[in-house]
C-alpha cells in the first residue's frame, strides 16, 4: 500500500515536471515567434520605404541607374509571399543596398537639401535602428529558447515533442564585420 503510494507520488511528479518543461518550451517558443514578427514589422515597413526614396532620388540621380535598379528589384519582391528566411535575406540585401543610395545622395548637394529626401532618410535611419533593436530582442530570444532545447533534462522533452533550435540572426556577409576605414 504504502510502496503503491510512493510509486502513484513518483509519478505524479514526474508528470507535473514534463508538462512544466514543455509548458516552457512552448513559452520560449512562441517568445521566438513573436520576436520575429516584432522583426518583421519593421523589415515591412522598411520595405514599403524604400520605393519613396528611390524614387526621390531618382530625380536628381538620373545617370545613377544600375544602384536604383538593384534597390527597386530587391523591393519589387512580393514581401508577404517570402517565407521567413527570405524575409531575413531581402532584408540583408536591402541593409546592404542603403549605404549605396545615400552614396548617390552625396553626390548632390541638392537632393541632400530636399525636404522629401531628408524626412525619408530620417524615417529610413528610425527603422534602422527599430531594426536593430528588434533584432538584439530576436536574438535573445533564440538564445534562451535554444539553451532551454539542449540543456539537459529539457532536452529529452524537446526531443520526445520535436521543439528543434531555432537560428540566430547573423551577418551573413564578413565583409560588414571588418572595421570601417574612415578617411577624411
Amino acid at each position: 500500500m504504502i510502496v503503491g503510494i510512493i510509486i502513484g507520488v513518483i509519478v505524479l511528479i514526474l508528470i507535473l515536471y514534463v508538462i512544466g518543461c514543455y509548458n516552457k518550451l512552448v513559452r520560449g517558443r512562441v517568445t521566438v515567434e513573436e520576436a520575429f514578427a516584432t522583426m518583421d514589422v519593421y523589415l515591412k515597413k522598411r520595405f514599403d520605404l524604400i520605393p519613396n526614396l528611390v524614387e526621390t532620388v531618382k530625380g536628381y540621380a538620373s545617370h545613377e541607374k544600375e544602384t536604383l535598379e538593384q534597390v527597386v528589384a530587391l523591393r519589387n519582391q512580393s514581401y508577404d509571399g517570402m517565407s521567413d528566411d527570405e524575409k531575413v535575406a531581402n532584408g540583408v540585401a536591402i541593409s546592404q543596398a542603403i549605404p549605396k543610395i545615400m552614396a548617390v545622395a552625396e553626390a548632390y548637394p541638392d537632393l541632400k537639401a530636399n525636404s522629401n529626401f531628408l524626412e525619408l532618410s530620417s524615417q529610413l535611419e528610425a527603422v534602422e535602428n527599430d531594426i536593430a533593436n528588434s533584432r538584439k530582442y530576436y536574438n535573445g530570444a533564440v538564445k534562451r529558447y535554444n539553451l532551454t532545447v539542449q540543456s539537459v533534462p529539457s532536452n529529452i522533452i524537446a526531443g520526445i515533442f520535436h521543439f528543434e533550435t531555432k537560428k540566430m540572426y547573423e551577418v551573413e556577409n564578413t565583409s560588414e564585420r571588418q572595421n570601417v576605414k574612415v578617411e577624411f
